[in-house]
């Protein structure tokens, strides 16, 4: 609610429906388990709850993602019967629910930890913006990588593609656990990138490899963008 950009955004109007509501739809048609919000907005709550939704009311002071999640984890299934939690955004209106579902593929895997979504950079201009996160990794398989490492540089060099890195994740439940008891890492700080605290801690992240990049809303110019995108598609 808090955006500096775009205030209030998650209660944004796109084709008849606050955009957090788009979200939980395309979470819903995943198919891959029960969605909740996580919020700490009594307004985005009464939204979902008025949606038919579920959400959860957590802390202010988180400083991720992850750690909000994490609490309304606990709050939802204290009993621990989710072994795989997703950790969706929700300035992602138009994300496809297939690539949602993808982000899960990688935990068929056991020695994989967080899995989570990247695609292959198109673009020039994309390739030298520190804003494009780009994912280096080792392809082990038909649209999967073993991430080694996430940068805003360019990278890596010589002749191949780039990938850009979607901030989705989807956690084992242990793995969720002790990422949020991690203290943040050196290279976290210096690329301000929280998924660098996992790889320093030796977890695996395995990204599968999905065709474009969804539209984040940060700005006046994608909320116009999304609601061209979704008329009709509510």
């Amino acid at each position: 609610m808090a955006s500096a950009r775009l205030p209030g955004k998650p209660l944004a109007d796109i084709a008849g429906s606050p955009m957090i509501v788009h979200v939980l739809r395309r979470a819903e048609a995943a198919g891959i388990g029960p969605v909740a919000v996580a919020t700490d907005s009594p307004e985005i709550e009464a939204v979902v709850r008025a949606a038919g939704g579920q959400a959860v009311l957590t802390r202010s002071d988180h400083s991720s993602g992850s750690d909000r999640v994490f609490e309304a984890l606990g709050k939802i299934d204290p009993a621990g019967r989710a072994a795989v939690i997703v950790n969706v955004q929700g300035d992602l209106p138009a994300i496809a629910p297939g690539d949602i579902a993808a982000a899960v593929a990688p935990l068929a895997d056991t020695a994989v930890d967080i899995g989570t979504l990247a695609a292959e950079i198109k673009r020039r201009e994309e390739r030298d913006d520190p804003n494009v996160v780009k994912v280096v990794g080792s392809p082990v398989a038909s649209f999967r990588l073993r991430a080694l490492y996430f940068t805003r540089a360019t990278a890596p060099a010589g002749e191949g593609p780039l990938y850009h890195h979607i901030g989705l994740y989807a956690y084992r439940r242990a793995a969720l656990e002790r990422f949020v008891a991690l203290p943040p890492s050196p290279l976290e700080k210096r690329e301000k990138l929280e998924q660098l605290r996992a790889l320093e801690a030796g977890m695996r992240i395995d990204v599968a490899i999905v065709d474009g990049v969804p539209l984040g809303v940060d700005t006046p110019e994608d909320l116009a963008r999304a609601r061209a995108m979704l008329t009709g598609h509510s």
